[in-house]
């Protein structure tokens, strides 16, 4: 796992309920993360915390940060990578609510650990 993977599973297993969920935006100004590139590089983290989070069967703990554009929710490439891994549906109007169950799922965890 990479430095900002760890960080970013650190920052959200561990950060208060009510500050959840992160934009992408604030998961990098927590971290300190400077230009450039600092949004991909939260991005990537974030799947490669997915990738691990599927292979472990754990809930998706990158559910706990959305884009700041839209309603509340992950980028496309969180819902894309979700169906790659098998855990999503691949029909598009059924994401929405996979995803708040996913993030159910996540938090619930989170108060496990």
């Amino acid at each position: 796992m990479t430095d900002v993977a760890t960080a970013v599973r650190q920052l959200l297993a561990t950060a208060p309920e009510k500050t959840l969920p992160m934009t992408y935006q604030q998961v990098a100004a927590a971290l300190g993360l400077t230009p450039p590139r600092t949004i991909q590089r939260v991005a990537q983290a974030l799947e490669q915390l997915m990738r691990d989070d599927a292979a472990s069967h754990r809930p998706f703990i990158a559910a706990l940060v959305v884009s700041r554009r839209g309603e509340n929710m992950p980028a496309a490439g969180f819902f894309e990578l979700a169906v790659a891994l098998g855990r999503f549906p691949t029909d598009p109007t059924q994401y929405a609510e996979a995803y708040r169950t996913e993030y159910q799922q996540a938090l619930a965890l989170r108060s496990n650990v």
